[in-house]
């Protein structure tokens, strides 16, 4: 089994940064599509960036594009989600997601609040 535990969050004024991070044990990551999730109290979780197992290829939701950036070392067994220029619609919990066929594994999230 994956375990992935979250860190890196906190309480940041808007304009700031951030930059989480994501370890994983268990397994290799090279394998694995990953991604960072997020959700904000009452709303539906929702996929921000995602990097790709082989190619490296990014994909980001629209409302980060440009200020966020999604990496992995694989030899680290990390991903990373470096954020910037933030705002108070990015607070939420963001959660890691690996996914490798039809097995994906969920960390327990980490809390970020952006004030304005």
């Amino acid at each position: 089994q994956l375990k992935l535990v979250e860190s890196g969050g906190g309480s940041v004024k808007a304009g700031g940064s951030l930059k989480l991070s994501c370890v994983a044990s268990g397994f290799g990551l090279s394998s694995f599509d990953l991604r960072w999730y997020r959700q904000a109290p009452g709303k539906e979780r929702e996929s921000v960036a995602q990097i790709y197992s082989v190619t490296g290829y990014t994909r980001y939701a629209d409302s980060v594009k440009g200020r966020f950036i999604i990496s992995r070392d694989n030899l680290k067994m990390t991903v990373y989600l470096q954020m910037s220029d933030l705002t108070p619609d990015d607070t939420a919990t963001y959660y890691c997601h690996a996914q490798r066929g039809v097995n994906e594994y969920w960390g327990r999230g980490t809390q970020v609040t952006v004030s304005s």
